[in-house]
Protein backbone atom coordinates (compact mmCIF):
# COMPACT_ATOMS: atom_id res chain seq x y z
CA UNK A 1 0.00 0.00 0.00
CA UNK A 2 1.18 3.51 -0.86
CA UNK A 3 1.12 6.24 1.77
CA UNK A 4 -1.05 9.28 1.01
CA UNK A 5 -0.52 12.79 2.34
CA UNK A 6 -4.16 12.70 3.47
CA UNK A 7 -3.16 10.23 6.19
CA UNK A 8 -1.50 13.07 8.08
CA UNK A 9 -4.80 14.95 8.05
CA UNK A 10 -6.65 11.85 9.26
CA UNK A 11 -4.15 11.41 12.08
CA UNK A 12 -4.78 14.96 13.27
CA UNK A 13 -8.53 14.53 12.91
CA UNK A 14 -8.55 11.33 14.96
CA UNK A 15 -6.98 12.90 18.05
CA UNK A 16 -9.01 16.12 18.06
CA UNK A 17 -10.82 16.71 21.31
CA UNK A 18 -13.97 17.96 19.56
CA UNK A 19 -13.78 15.53 16.66
CA UNK A 20 -16.62 15.64 14.11
CA UNK A 21 -17.65 12.98 11.60
CA UNK A 22 -15.52 13.22 8.46
CA UNK A 23 -16.90 13.08 4.92
CA UNK A 24 -14.41 12.26 2.15
CA UNK A 25 -15.30 13.92 -1.15
CA UNK A 26 -13.73 13.32 -4.54
CA UNK A 27 -14.09 11.63 -7.90
CA UNK A 28 -14.59 7.92 -8.29
CA UNK A 29 -11.46 5.78 -7.89
CA UNK A 30 -9.22 8.43 -6.32
CA UNK A 31 -8.67 6.04 -3.40
CA UNK A 32 -11.14 7.10 -0.70
CA UNK A 33 -11.93 3.59 0.57
CA UNK A 34 -8.32 2.41 0.32
CA UNK A 35 -7.20 5.47 2.28
CA UNK A 36 -9.54 4.69 5.18
CA UNK A 37 -8.58 1.00 5.27
CA UNK A 38 -4.87 1.77 5.29
CA UNK A 39 -5.31 4.45 7.94
CA UNK A 40 -7.20 2.06 10.23
CA UNK A 41 -4.60 -0.64 9.79
CA UNK A 42 -1.62 1.68 10.33
CA UNK A 43 -3.18 3.10 13.49
CA UNK A 44 -4.33 -0.20 15.01
CA UNK A 45 -8.02 0.69 14.75
CA UNK A 46 -10.83 -1.83 14.54
CA UNK A 47 -12.44 -1.01 11.21
CA UNK A 48 -16.19 -1.50 10.94
CA UNK A 49 -16.83 -0.90 7.26
CA UNK A 50 -20.31 -0.92 5.75
CA UNK A 51 -20.95 -0.51 2.04
CA UNK A 52 -24.32 1.23 1.99
CA UNK A 53 -24.96 0.34 -1.65
CA UNK A 54 -25.58 -3.18 -0.35
CA UNK A 55 -28.03 -2.01 2.30
CA UNK A 56 -30.35 0.46 0.58
CA UNK A 57 -33.14 -0.28 3.05
CA UNK A 58 -31.11 1.51 5.73
CA UNK A 59 -32.05 4.90 4.26
CA UNK A 60 -35.43 4.76 6.01
CA UNK A 61 -33.71 3.85 9.28
CA UNK A 62 -31.22 6.72 8.96
CA UNK A 63 -34.17 9.00 8.27
CA UNK A 64 -35.44 8.40 11.81
CA UNK A 65 -32.13 9.73 13.26
CA UNK A 66 -32.57 7.26 16.15
CA UNK A 67 -28.90 6.56 16.75
CA UNK A 68 -29.47 3.71 19.21
CA UNK A 69 -31.58 1.82 16.66
CA UNK A 70 -29.18 2.68 13.85
CA UNK A 71 -26.24 1.32 15.83
CA UNK A 72 -28.04 -1.92 16.59
CA UNK A 73 -28.70 -2.44 12.89
CA UNK A 74 -25.12 -1.62 11.93
CA UNK A 75 -23.82 -3.99 14.58
CA UNK A 76 -26.03 -6.74 13.18
CA UNK A 77 -24.43 -6.15 9.77
CA UNK A 78 -20.82 -6.03 11.00
CA UNK A 79 -21.19 -8.63 13.74
CA UNK A 80 -19.25 -6.45 16.15
CA UNK A 81 -19.70 -3.67 18.69
CA UNK A 82 -19.15 -0.58 16.58
CA UNK A 83 -18.86 1.58 19.71
CA UNK A 84 -16.04 -0.46 21.25
CA UNK A 85 -12.90 1.42 22.26
CA UNK A 86 -10.44 1.69 19.39
CA UNK A 87 -13.13 1.26 16.71
CA UNK A 88 -13.62 3.28 13.53
CA UNK A 89 -16.99 3.32 11.76
CA UNK A 90 -16.68 3.69 7.98
CA UNK A 91 -19.86 4.28 5.97
CA UNK A 92 -18.83 3.77 2.36
CA UNK A 93 -20.94 4.68 -0.70
CA UNK A 94 -23.01 6.95 1.52
CA UNK A 95 -24.70 8.52 -1.50
CA UNK A 96 -26.77 5.32 -1.74
CA UNK A 97 -28.56 6.19 1.52
CA UNK A 98 -28.62 10.02 1.53
CA UNK A 99 -30.30 10.30 4.94
CA UNK A 100 -27.13 8.82 6.45
CA UNK A 101 -25.53 12.21 5.76
CA UNK A 102 -28.21 13.88 7.86
CA UNK A 103 -27.74 11.29 10.61
CA UNK A 104 -24.04 12.11 10.95
CA UNK A 105 -24.85 15.10 13.20
CA UNK A 106 -26.52 12.76 15.68
CA UNK A 107 -23.48 10.48 15.75
CA UNK A 108 -21.53 13.60 16.64
CA UNK A 109 -23.96 14.68 19.34
CA UNK A 110 -24.78 11.30 20.91
CA UNK A 111 -21.58 9.32 20.30
CA UNK A 112 -18.82 11.95 20.29
CA UNK A 113 -16.12 9.38 21.15
CA UNK A 114 -16.87 7.24 18.10
CA UNK A 115 -14.78 8.24 15.05
CA UNK A 116 -16.97 8.14 11.95
CA UNK A 117 -15.83 8.50 8.33
CA UNK A 118 -18.18 8.56 5.35
CA UNK A 119 -17.31 8.47 1.64
CA UNK A 120 -19.10 7.96 -1.63
CA UNK A 121 -18.91 8.02 -5.39
CA UNK A 122 -20.83 10.85 -7.08
CA UNK A 123 -21.44 12.28 -3.63
CA UNK A 124 -21.45 15.79 -5.10
CA UNK A 125 -24.83 15.09 -6.72
CA UNK A 126 -26.35 13.98 -3.42
CA UNK A 127 -24.99 17.03 -1.62
CA UNK A 128 -26.37 19.34 -4.31
CA UNK A 129 -29.81 17.73 -4.52
CA UNK A 130 -30.58 16.82 -0.90
CA UNK A 131 -34.01 17.81 0.39
CA UNK A 132 -33.17 17.49 4.06
CA UNK A 133 -31.29 19.59 6.59
CA UNK A 134 -27.54 19.04 6.24
CA UNK A 135 -25.51 18.87 9.46
CA UNK A 136 -23.73 22.18 8.86
CA UNK A 137 -21.01 22.76 11.45
CA UNK A 138 -21.25 19.20 12.75
CA UNK A 139 -19.26 17.41 10.05
CA UNK A 140 -15.89 17.98 8.38
CA UNK A 141 -15.21 17.65 4.65
CA UNK A 142 -11.94 16.51 3.11
CA UNK A 143 -11.46 16.68 -0.66
CA UNK A 144 -9.36 13.80 -2.00
CA UNK A 145 -7.60 14.14 -5.35
CA UNK A 146 -5.51 11.78 -7.48
CA UNK A 147 -1.94 11.17 -6.36
CA UNK A 148 0.24 14.27 -6.42
CA UNK A 149 3.71 14.15 -7.95
CA UNK A 150 5.15 14.23 -4.42
CA UNK A 151 3.18 11.08 -3.56
CA UNK A 152 4.22 9.54 -6.88
CA UNK A 153 7.88 10.09 -6.01
CA UNK A 154 7.30 8.65 -2.54
CA UNK A 155 5.85 5.52 -4.12
CA UNK A 156 8.45 4.97 -6.84
CA UNK A 157 11.69 6.65 -5.72
CA UNK A 158 11.38 7.54 -2.03
CA UNK A 159 15.07 8.48 -1.78
CA UNK A 160 14.33 11.48 -4.02
CA UNK A 161 11.58 12.80 -1.76
CA UNK A 162 13.97 14.76 0.45
CA UNK A 163 15.24 16.75 -2.53
CA UNK A 164 11.70 17.97 -3.12
CA UNK A 165 11.23 18.81 0.56
CA UNK A 166 14.48 20.81 0.65
CA UNK A 167 14.16 22.48 -2.76
CA UNK A 168 14.08 26.27 -2.98
CA UNK A 169 15.24 28.98 -5.42
CA UNK A 170 18.38 29.41 -3.32
CA UNK A 171 18.93 25.67 -2.84
CA UNK A 172 18.49 23.78 -6.12
CA UNK A 173 18.83 20.00 -6.02
CA UNK A 174 22.01 18.30 -7.25
CA UNK A 175 22.04 17.92 -11.01
CA UNK A 176 21.65 14.14 -10.79
CA UNK A 177 18.57 14.50 -8.56
CA UNK A 178 17.17 17.16 -10.93
CA UNK A 179 17.55 14.83 -13.90
CA UNK A 180 15.94 11.91 -12.05
CA UNK A 181 13.02 14.04 -10.87
CA UNK A 182 12.55 15.40 -14.40
CA UNK A 183 12.41 11.85 -15.77
CA UNK A 184 9.92 10.81 -13.10
CA UNK A 185 7.84 13.84 -14.03
CA UNK A 186 7.65 12.59 -17.62
CA UNK A 187 6.57 9.20 -16.33
CA UNK A 188 3.87 10.91 -14.27
CA UNK A 189 2.61 12.57 -17.46
CA UNK A 190 1.85 9.08 -18.79
CA UNK A 191 0.94 7.16 -15.61
CA UNK A 192 -0.91 10.01 -13.90
CA UNK A 193 -2.10 9.98 -10.33
CA UNK A 194 -4.97 7.50 -10.24
CA UNK A 195 -4.05 5.17 -7.35
CA UNK A 196 -4.66 1.95 -9.26
CA UNK A 197 -2.49 3.10 -12.16
CA UNK A 198 0.32 4.16 -9.80
CA UNK A 199 0.11 0.87 -7.90
CA UNK A 200 0.26 -1.09 -11.16
CA UNK A 201 3.30 0.85 -12.36
CA UNK A 202 5.02 0.46 -9.02
CA UNK A 203 4.34 -3.27 -9.02
CA UNK A 204 5.74 -4.24 -12.41
CA UNK A 205 6.80 -1.11 -14.30
CA UNK A 206 4.62 -2.10 -17.24
CA UNK A 207 3.28 0.87 -19.20
CA UNK A 208 0.98 -1.47 -21.13
CA UNK A 209 -0.61 -2.56 -17.83
CA UNK A 210 -1.03 1.08 -16.83
CA UNK A 211 -2.90 1.74 -20.09
CA UNK A 212 -5.23 -1.17 -19.31
CA UNK A 213 -6.00 0.30 -15.89
CA UNK A 214 -6.67 3.72 -17.43
CA UNK A 215 -8.98 2.18 -20.03
CA UNK A 216 -10.94 0.49 -17.25
CA UNK A 217 -11.24 3.72 -15.24
CA UNK A 218 -12.50 5.68 -18.24
CA UNK A 219 -15.02 2.90 -18.87
CA UNK A 220 -16.24 3.21 -15.29
CA UNK A 221 -16.77 6.96 -15.70
CA UNK A 222 -18.68 6.38 -18.91
CA UNK A 223 -20.86 3.80 -17.17
CA UNK A 224 -21.62 6.43 -14.52
CA UNK A 225 -23.07 8.82 -17.11
CA UNK A 226 -26.39 7.01 -16.98
CA UNK A 227 -26.59 7.63 -13.22
CA UNK A 228 -26.71 11.40 -13.50
CA UNK A 229 -27.83 12.18 -17.04
CA UNK A 230 -30.87 11.46 -19.17
CA UNK A 231 -30.66 9.17 -22.18
CA UNK A 232 -30.51 12.09 -24.61
CA UNK A 233 -27.49 13.55 -22.79
CA UNK A 234 -25.28 10.45 -22.93
CA UNK A 235 -23.88 11.19 -26.39
CA UNK A 236 -23.24 14.81 -25.46
CA UNK A 237 -21.39 13.76 -22.31
CA UNK A 238 -19.24 11.46 -24.44
CA UNK A 239 -18.42 14.42 -26.68
CA UNK A 240 -17.44 16.60 -23.72
CA UNK A 241 -15.31 13.79 -22.29
CA UNK A 242 -13.46 13.51 -25.59
CA UNK A 243 -13.19 17.29 -25.98
CA UNK A 244 -11.58 18.25 -22.68
CA UNK A 245 -8.16 16.55 -23.04
CA UNK A 246 -7.65 18.12 -26.46
CA UNK A 247 -8.62 21.61 -25.30
CA UNK A 248 -6.28 21.94 -22.33
CA UNK A 249 -5.15 25.52 -21.84
CA UNK A 250 -7.78 27.02 -24.14
CA UNK A 251 -10.95 28.98 -23.42
CA UNK A 252 -14.01 26.79 -23.91
CA UNK A 253 -16.24 27.48 -26.89
CA UNK A 254 -19.44 25.46 -26.83
CA UNK A 255 -19.59 25.31 -30.62
CA UNK A 256 -16.27 23.44 -30.66
CA UNK A 257 -17.90 20.62 -28.69
CA UNK A 258 -21.12 20.25 -30.69
CA UNK A 259 -22.28 22.76 -33.30
CA UNK A 260 -25.71 21.16 -33.47
CA UNK A 261 -26.56 21.58 -29.78
CA UNK A 262 -27.80 24.68 -28.03
CA UNK A 263 -25.16 26.31 -25.85
CA UNK A 264 -27.32 25.75 -22.76
CA UNK A 265 -27.31 21.98 -23.27
CA UNK A 266 -23.54 21.86 -23.81
CA UNK A 267 -23.04 23.98 -20.71
CA UNK A 268 -25.26 21.62 -18.71
CA UNK A 269 -23.21 18.63 -19.86
CA UNK A 270 -20.02 20.36 -18.73
CA UNK A 271 -21.63 21.14 -15.38
CA UNK A 272 -22.48 17.45 -14.92
CA UNK A 273 -18.90 16.34 -15.55
CA UNK A 274 -17.50 19.02 -13.26
CA UNK A 275 -19.94 17.98 -10.54
CA UNK A 276 -18.72 14.39 -10.97
CA UNK A 277 -15.18 15.85 -10.80
CA UNK A 278 -14.21 14.24 -14.06
CA UNK A 279 -13.07 17.71 -15.09
CA UNK A 280 -12.64 21.09 -13.40
CA UNK A 281 -13.36 24.64 -14.47
CA UNK A 282 -10.60 27.25 -14.39
CA UNK A 283 -12.65 30.44 -14.40
CA UNK A 284 -11.47 33.83 -15.58
CA UNK A 285 -11.27 36.40 -12.77
CA UNK A 286 -10.42 40.09 -12.94
CA UNK A 287 -8.18 39.37 -9.93
CA UNK A 288 -8.27 42.87 -8.47
CA UNK A 289 -8.67 41.57 -4.92
CA UNK A 290 -9.22 38.61 -2.64
CA UNK A 291 -11.10 36.32 -2.83
CA UNK A 292 -10.43 35.77 -6.50
CA UNK A 293 -13.76 33.96 -6.84
CA UNK A 294 -15.62 37.19 -6.09
CA UNK A 295 -14.75 38.48 -9.57
CA UNK A 296 -14.83 35.15 -11.38
CA UNK A 297 -16.88 34.65 -14.52
CA UNK A 298 -18.96 31.51 -14.80
CA UNK A 299 -19.14 31.90 -18.58
CA UNK A 300 -15.44 32.37 -19.39
CA UNK A 301 -13.33 29.39 -18.43
CA UNK A 302 -10.85 26.72 -19.41
CA UNK A 303 -11.23 23.07 -18.47
CA UNK A 304 -8.79 20.75 -16.78
CA UNK A 305 -9.17 17.00 -16.82
CA UNK A 306 -9.10 15.30 -13.43
CA UNK A 307 -5.83 13.48 -14.16
CA UNK A 308 -3.07 13.93 -16.71
CA UNK A 309 -2.60 10.19 -17.21
CA UNK A 310 -6.26 9.71 -18.10
CA UNK A 311 -6.16 12.79 -20.33
CA UNK A 312 -3.21 11.41 -22.29
CA UNK A 313 -4.93 8.03 -22.55
CA UNK A 314 -7.99 9.69 -24.12
CA UNK A 315 -5.71 11.62 -26.48
CA UNK A 316 -4.06 8.39 -27.55
CA UNK A 317 -0.60 9.59 -26.48
CA UNK A 318 1.57 6.62 -25.56
CA UNK A 319 4.90 6.64 -23.76
CA UNK A 320 6.93 6.80 -26.96
CA UNK A 321 5.29 10.13 -27.84
CA UNK A 322 5.71 11.69 -24.38
CA UNK A 323 9.27 10.43 -23.88
CA UNK A 324 10.22 11.66 -27.36
CA UNK A 325 9.10 15.26 -26.83
CA UNK A 326 11.89 17.79 -26.49
CA UNK A 327 11.77 20.23 -23.59
CA UNK A 328 10.02 23.02 -25.50
CA UNK A 329 7.36 20.64 -26.86
CA UNK A 330 6.74 19.21 -23.41
CA UNK A 331 6.11 22.62 -21.86
CA UNK A 332 4.55 24.63 -24.67
CA UNK A 333 2.57 22.17 -26.79
CA UNK A 334 -0.73 20.42 -26.17
CA UNK A 335 -1.40 21.85 -22.73
CA UNK A 336 0.20 18.90 -20.92
CA UNK A 337 2.38 21.00 -18.64
CA UNK A 338 -0.53 23.35 -17.94
CA UNK A 339 -2.67 20.31 -17.03
CA UNK A 340 0.08 18.99 -14.75
CA UNK A 341 0.45 22.27 -12.90
CA UNK A 342 -3.28 22.93 -12.79
CA UNK A 343 -4.31 19.61 -11.29
CA UNK A 344 -1.82 20.21 -8.49
CA UNK A 345 -2.90 23.81 -7.88
CA UNK A 346 -6.48 22.56 -7.48
CA UNK A 347 -5.29 20.92 -4.29
CA UNK A 348 -3.18 23.78 -2.98
CA UNK A 349 -5.32 23.83 0.19
CA UNK A 350 -4.34 20.20 0.84
CA UNK A 351 -7.88 18.86 0.75
CA UNK A 352 -9.41 21.41 3.09
CA UNK A 353 -11.22 23.44 0.43
CA UNK A 354 -13.26 22.46 -2.65
CA UNK A 355 -11.13 22.45 -5.82
CA UNK A 356 -11.17 25.94 -7.29
CA UNK A 357 -8.77 27.68 -9.67
CA UNK A 358 -8.65 30.89 -11.72
CA UNK A 359 -6.84 32.53 -14.58
CA UNK A 360 -6.73 36.02 -16.07
CA UNK A 361 -7.78 36.90 -19.61
CA UNK A 362 -7.89 40.22 -21.43
CA UNK A 363 -9.42 39.97 -24.87
CA UNK A 364 -8.56 42.79 -27.25
CA UNK A 365 -9.23 43.63 -30.89
CA UNK A 366 -5.63 43.13 -31.96
CA UNK A 367 -4.23 40.78 -29.31
CA UNK A 368 -5.22 38.92 -26.18
CA UNK A 369 -3.32 38.72 -22.91
CA UNK A 370 -3.60 35.71 -20.66
CA UNK A 371 -1.97 34.49 -17.46
CA UNK A 372 -2.19 30.70 -17.14
CA UNK A 373 -3.19 30.66 -13.46
CA UNK A 374 -3.71 33.13 -10.64
CA UNK A 375 -3.77 31.99 -7.01
CA UNK A 376 -3.92 33.73 -3.67
CA UNK A 377 -1.77 32.98 -0.69
CA UNK A 378 -2.74 34.91 2.41
CA UNK A 379 -3.21 38.49 1.22
CA UNK A 380 -1.04 37.96 -1.85
CA UNK A 381 -2.23 37.56 -5.41
CA UNK A 382 0.26 35.46 -7.36
CA UNK A 383 0.24 35.05 -11.16
CA UNK A 384 1.64 31.78 -12.52
CA UNK A 385 2.91 31.04 -16.01
CA UNK A 386 3.87 27.66 -17.46
CA UNK A 387 6.43 28.39 -20.18
CA UNK A 388 9.81 27.76 -21.73
CA UNK A 389 11.61 31.01 -22.42
CA UNK A 390 13.30 34.04 -20.90
CA UNK A 391 11.62 36.57 -18.62
CA UNK A 392 11.37 39.08 -21.48
CA UNK A 393 8.89 36.82 -23.30
CA UNK A 394 6.37 36.88 -20.47
CA UNK A 395 4.40 39.79 -21.92
CA UNK A 396 0.99 38.89 -20.51
CA UNK A 397 2.46 38.29 -17.07
CA UNK A 398 4.20 41.67 -17.12
CA UNK A 399 1.04 43.53 -18.14
CA UNK A 400 -0.94 41.77 -15.42
CA UNK A 401 1.66 42.67 -12.79
CA UNK A 402 1.66 46.27 -13.97
CA UNK A 403 -2.16 46.51 -13.85
CA UNK A 404 -2.47 44.91 -10.42
CA UNK A 405 0.68 46.52 -8.94
CA UNK A 406 2.13 43.18 -7.83
CA UNK A 407 5.73 42.35 -6.99
CA UNK A 408 5.93 38.55 -7.19
CA UNK A 409 5.28 36.05 -9.98
CA UNK A 410 5.97 32.36 -10.54
CA UNK A 411 7.08 30.59 -13.69
CA UNK A 412 7.15 26.82 -14.09
CA UNK A 413 9.49 25.32 -16.67
CA UNK A 414 11.99 22.47 -16.92
CA UNK A 415 14.99 24.26 -15.42
CA UNK A 416 16.37 24.07 -11.86
CA UNK A 417 14.84 26.56 -9.41
CA UNK A 418 15.99 30.17 -9.42
CA UNK A 419 14.94 33.64 -8.38
CA UNK A 420 15.60 36.84 -10.26
CA UNK A 421 14.67 40.50 -10.07
CA UNK A 422 13.07 41.45 -13.37
CA UNK A 423 13.03 44.97 -14.80
CA UNK A 424 11.33 45.19 -18.17
CA UNK A 425 9.82 47.93 -20.29
CA UNK A 426 6.29 47.38 -21.55
CA UNK A 427 4.03 49.42 -23.80
CA UNK A 428 0.82 50.66 -22.20
CA UNK A 429 -1.88 53.12 -23.16
CA UNK A 430 0.15 55.76 -21.33
CA UNK A 431 3.33 54.92 -23.24
CA UNK A 432 6.42 52.95 -22.24
CA UNK A 433 6.61 51.98 -18.58
CA UNK A 434 8.99 49.86 -16.57
CA UNK A 435 7.78 46.82 -14.65
CA UNK A 436 9.81 45.49 -11.73
CA UNK A 437 9.05 42.27 -9.88
CA UNK A 438 10.54 39.14 -8.38
CA UNK A 439 10.24 36.11 -10.66
CA UNK A 440 10.46 32.74 -8.95
CA UNK A 441 11.23 30.04 -11.51
CA UNK A 442 10.57 26.45 -10.53
CA UNK A 443 10.79 23.14 -12.35
CA UNK A 444 7.42 21.56 -13.06
CA UNK A 445 8.12 18.78 -10.58
CA UNK A 446 8.30 21.31 -7.71
CA UNK A 447 4.64 22.34 -7.93
CA UNK A 448 3.75 20.61 -4.65
CA UNK A 449 6.35 22.77 -2.91
CA UNK A 450 4.92 26.06 -4.16
CA UNK A 451 2.99 27.02 -0.95
CA UNK A 452 6.07 26.43 1.20
CA UNK A 453 8.33 28.37 -1.17
CA UNK A 454 5.95 31.32 -1.46
CA UNK A 455 5.49 31.47 2.29
CA UNK A 456 9.26 31.56 2.67
CA UNK A 457 9.58 34.68 0.53
CA UNK A 458 9.21 37.73 2.75
CA UNK A 459 6.38 40.11 2.00
CA UNK A 460 7.39 43.65 1.16
CA UNK A 461 7.40 46.02 4.10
Amino acid sequence: MIKRSAEDFLAGWLVKEQRKPLVLRGARQVGKSTLVRRFARENGLILNEINLERHLRLDELFKTTEIANICRELEAITGSDIKARGSLLFLDEIQATPHALMALRYFHEELPDLPVIAAGSLLEFTLAEHSFSMPVGRIVYYHLHPFSFREFVGALEPTLARYLAELSPSAPPPDTAHQKLSQLQRQFFFVGGMPEAVAEYRKNGSLASVAEVQRSIIGTYQDDFAKYAGRNDLLLLQKVLAFVPGSLGRKVKFSAIDREQRAARVKEAIELLTKARVCHKVCHSHCTGIPLAAEASDSVYKLLFMDIGLANHLLGLDWTVISGMDDRQLVNEGGLAEQFIGQHLLNISQGLEPPRLHYWLREGKSANAEVDYVISRGRRIIPIEVKAGKSGSLKSLQHFIHRRKLNLAVRFDLNPPSCQEVAHTITTEAGSEEVRFTLVSLPLYAVDELPRIIDGIASPS
